[in-house]
């Protein structure tokens, strides 16, 4: 079971099926819902490993500014709503997406290295140098990029509602009554949060960028870093699956408390209010997964 907060709402999204929670200006919860085929996590593909975390980002990505869109339409007012986009405009979205985070991530902390080389003479000589100053960069980046949009506003509120998702999930995960006033006593901080696989993929990247031959042209680092993104991806999923599943040992308690921490930045301690509005999407879901279930047992 996984999710994302959306504008005044949350997405829940289970193995076969996704459901979109959001509260109007009226205070009406909104429900959208519906199966999903190719990014059924009963798909063969999705058993591969490495590829199923590639699997796993694109959906997040396709299934998340589709929820977005849902959202940002039912949480305002109707003289505030403009056209629902097609399929293109989406299409469109999703490639900026991918372009301007590969941009800020990968791009920029290599163009800032390189151009360090000017008063820094040893990240010309020496690749590992090079790939740590690299790595700090796009860490420093990526902080800087979060705390920035935690102090907006509009995005703590969204911010407040995944923190509603996080509560929820625990809930479920721990076989606990999906009541409101039981999922709160939980944290708002999951150590399978997207944050948290985000903060992998920057380390992850730093050992991989590594292999990358030192003395070759400034066009080929950019290439690699490209090719390498799909792998960097797929291993970083890997690696909080496997963290996740062992996450009650001391060991990986320590391993996964740098993402937690990172949580902070992105989820908050959410209203009753907005944990109703993630049960409603939750127990949506979950009806979904049953009813795909029966017809499958027919």
């Amino acid at each position: 079971m996984g999710g994302q907060a959306v504008i005044e709402g949350v997405m829940m999204r289970s193995p076969r099926a996704m459901a979109v929670a959001v509260r109007k200006p009226t205070g009406e919860i909104v429900v959208k819902q519906e199966n999903l085929s190719f990014f059924s996590e009963g798909t063969f593909f999705f058993k591969l490993p490495l590829v199923r975390g590639v699997l796993a980002l694109l959906s997040a990505l396709i299934l998340g500014i589709r929820a977005l869109n849902f959202s940002a339409s039912t949480a305002l007012s109707d003289s505030e709503k403009g056209k629902d986009p097609g399929p293109w405009t989406m299409g469109f979205t999703i490639f900026l997406a991918l372009c301007f985070g590969i941009f800020l991530f990968f791009l920029v902390p290599l163009f800032l290295t390189r151009w360090l080389r000017f008063a820094m003479p040893l990240l010309s000589e020496s690749g590992l140098f090079f790939n740590l100053v690299d790595g700090a960069l796009r860490m420093a980046i990526f902080l800087a990029y979060l705390w920035t949009i935690s102090r907006i506003g509009e995005i703590r509120r969204v911010f407040e509602y995944h923190g509603a998702e996080h509560k929820s999930i625990f809930a479920f995960e721990s076989g606990e009554e999906l009541l409101v006033d039981r999922v709160k006593r939980f944290p708002f901080l999951h150590p399978r949060c997207g944050t948290s696989f985000l903060l992998i993929v920057m380390v992850v990247s730093i050992l991989a960028f590594a292999l990358i031959p030192h003395h070759v042209s400034f066009g080929y680092k950019v290439a690699s870093r490209l090719v390498f993104i799909p792998l960097i991806a797929g291993l970083s999923y890997e690696i909080i699956r496997f963290a996740d599943r062992r996450r009650e040992s001391r060991v990986m308690r320590y391993f996964i408390q740098p993402g937690l921490w990172l949580q902070r930045l992105t989820a908050r301690e959410p209203s009753e209010d907005q944990i109703e509005v993630a049960l409603r999407a939750l127990e949506t879901v979950l009806e979904c997964e049953r009813r795909r279930e029966g017809e499958g047992n027919v």
